[in-house]
C-alpha cells in the first residue's frame, strides 16, 4: 500500500472485496465514518474517519470493523483487501453516519455557498493513521463517474477543446440534513448551520422537504431559531411550528418580537395557539394576548411592544449608557421616545440626533415638538404614506389617550411602501 491513496466512493461501491490472496469476499455497500472530529470547531481540516464498512455476503448484510482493511492496485484498477472479518458492535454506531445512506445523492448544505446542493460522489483518502472522507462532489464530473462514463465523456470534450466542470465542496464546509432513514442525531452544539445568516438558513430550510426542515431546525440554538423563524414563510412556519415538540416552541417564541409572534399564532388553530400561550412566559404572553386584539388592517396588529423610553430631564449621555446596558435589537432604536410621567409621547429623536447631539444637553433640550405618530386604531395603509412623507424608519403608535402603545418599523411595512411607490 503507498502511503497516500486517494479514490471515490463510486470506485468502490457494489464492487467485490478481496481476501489477501485474491478471493472475493462479498460486495460493498457503505462506509461508516466518525463525525465526532468533525463537529469539534476547529481552525484546522476536519476529516471524518471510516471505521466501518457494510457489506453483501450471499443474502446478508453485515458491518464489519474497517481498521483491518487496505486498498491496493491491481492490473490498473483499486481493489479493496481485508486481512480478517470482525464484525462491528453496535454500541459504537453513536455519532456515526453511513455515507451511501446519509450523504450520497443526498441534499447537503454548502456553507460557503450558502446553499443546498446535491452529492454525486465522496471524495476520500487512506494514509497510515485511517480512511478520510475529504469532500463532497456535487457537479457533473462526479455524476458521470458514478454512471462509469467519465473517462468517454472526458475525452470527447477534450477533442472538443472543452473542461468538463468539475466542482468538489470540503467536508469542513458542509452540514448534513438528511437523517431520516437513520436514528442518528447529531446534537445543537455540532451543528454549523448556526454560522449562516438567518436569511440564509431560512432560504435553504424553504428548500428542504418537511422531515428535513423539522429536523434542521431543531439542531439550532434558540437565538438563532427566532431570528430564522422570522424569516420564513407563513406555511413554513406553520408546519415547523406545528412539528416541534410545544416546550421548544415556546422557547423560540419567547425571543422573538411580540408582533412576530402575534403573526404566527394568529395563522394556528385555536387550539394550538392557546397551547402555546399558555405554554409561553406570562409577560411574553400577556404582549402577544394584547396585539392579538387588535382587528386586522389597523396599525396596532403589526406595531411592535419592543421600544425603548426615555424622561425628558435624561442627558444625551444618560441616554447612551442606558442603551449600551440593555443591548437592545438595532432596529428597536431607529429612534428613541421621550414620554411623561404619565407615559404619554412626548417626541421622538432618531439615533442620528443623538449621536451628533452634544452629551451633557438633556433630551428635552435636544427633542422636538409635535412627533409624527399614529394611533394604534388607525388604519394601516396610513402608515407607509407617513414613512414615505417624512423619511422615517420608525413610527410611534399610540392611543387615544396619547400613551405608547408601541412602535412600527420600516421593515414591518416595507412591501407595502414599495408597492406605493411603483404606482405614483
Amino acid at each position: 500500500m503507498t502511503s497516500q491513496t486517494t479514490f471515490y466512493f463510486s470506485q468502490f461501491a457494489g464492487r467485490k472485496f478481496f481476501d489477501p490472496v485474491g478471493e472475493p469476499l462479498g460486495k460493498i455497500s457503505d462506509f461508516l465514518i466518525d463525525v465526532r472530529a468533525w463537529s469539534v470547531e476547529s481552525t484546522e481540516p476536519q476529516r471524518p474517519r471510516v471505521i466501518a464498512i457494510k457489506v453483501k455476503q450471499g443474502k446478508d448484510l453485515k458491518s464489519y470493523e474497517f481498521n483491518n482493511f487496505e486498498i491496493r492496485k491491481y492490473k490498473g484498477h483499486l481493489q479493496l483487501i481485508c486481512k480478517e472479518l470482525k464484525e462491528l458492535n453496535t454500541d459504537t454506531l453513536h455519532n456515526c453516519i453511513w455515507l451511501n445512506e446519509n450523504i450520497l445523492d443526498k441534499q447537503i448544505v454548502d456553507l460557503e455557498g450558502r446553499k443546498l446542493v446535491r452529492v454525486n460522489d465522496i471524495r476520500m483518502v487512506m494514509i497510515p493513521s485511517g480512511t478520510y472522507a475529504l469532500a463532497v462532489d456535487v457537479g457533473v464530473e462526479g455524476l458521470f463517474r458514478r454512471l462509469g462514463v467519465l473517462n468517454s465523456i472526458a475525452s470527447f470534450m477534450e477533442s472538443m477543446g472543452m473542461d468538463l466542470p468539475s466542482k468538489m465542496i470540503l467536508w469542513d464546509d458542509i452540514e448534513a440534513v438528511d437523517f431520516s432513514k437513520s436514528s442518528i442525531k447529531l446534537s445543537k452544539a455540532s451543528s454549523k448551520l448556526n454560522t449562516l445568516h438567518p436569511s440564509d438558513l431560512a432560504d435553504i430550510i424553504e428548500d428542504l422537504d418537511k422531515a428535513s426542515r423539522t429536523y434542521v431546525f431543531s439542531t439550532l440554538d434558540d437565538e438563532k431559531a427566532a431570528d430564522v423563524l422570522e424569516e420564513l414563510e407563513p406555511e413554513v412556519q406553520a408546519h415547523i411550528v406545528e412539528s416541534l415538540p410545544l416546550e421548544k416552541v415556546a422557547d423560540v417564541l419567547e425571543k422573538m418580537p411580540a408582533d412576530e409572534v402575534a403573526d404566527i399564532i394568529d395563522e394556528l388553530g385555536v387550539k394550538k395557539a392557546q397551547e402555546l400561550l399558555n405554554e409561553m412566559e406570562d409577560e411574553s404572553s400577556k404582549e402577544v394576548r394584547e396585539l392579538l386584539e387588535y382587528p386586522d388592517k389597523v396599525v396596532g396588529s403589526i406595531m411592535s411592544t419592543d421600544y425603548m423610553t426615555f424622561s425628558a430631564d435624561l442627558t444625551v449621555e444618560e441616554t447612551f449608557r442606558a442603551l449600551r446596558k440593555e443591548k437592545p435589537e438595532p432596529s428597536y432604536i431607529y429612534s428613541i421616545f421621550v414620554v411623561d410621567k404619565k407615559d404619554k409621547l412626548i417626541s421622538a429623536i432618531s439615533l442620528g440626533e443623538l449621536v451628533i447631539s452634544d452629551p451633557l444637553l438633556t433630551l428635552g433640550q435636544v427633542m422636538k415638538p409635535n412627533p409624527v405618530m399614529v394611533f394604534d386604531d388607525d388604519d394601516i395603509d396610513s402608515l407607509a404614506e407617513i414613512v414615505s412623507k417624512y423619511n422615517l424608519l420608525a413610527v410611534p403608535v399610540i392611543n387615544r389617550s396619547l400613551e405608547m402603545e408601541g412602535v412600527v418599523v420600516i421593515e414591518d411595512i416595507v412591501e407595502d411602501l414599495l408597492d406605493k411607490r411603483k404606482t405614483k
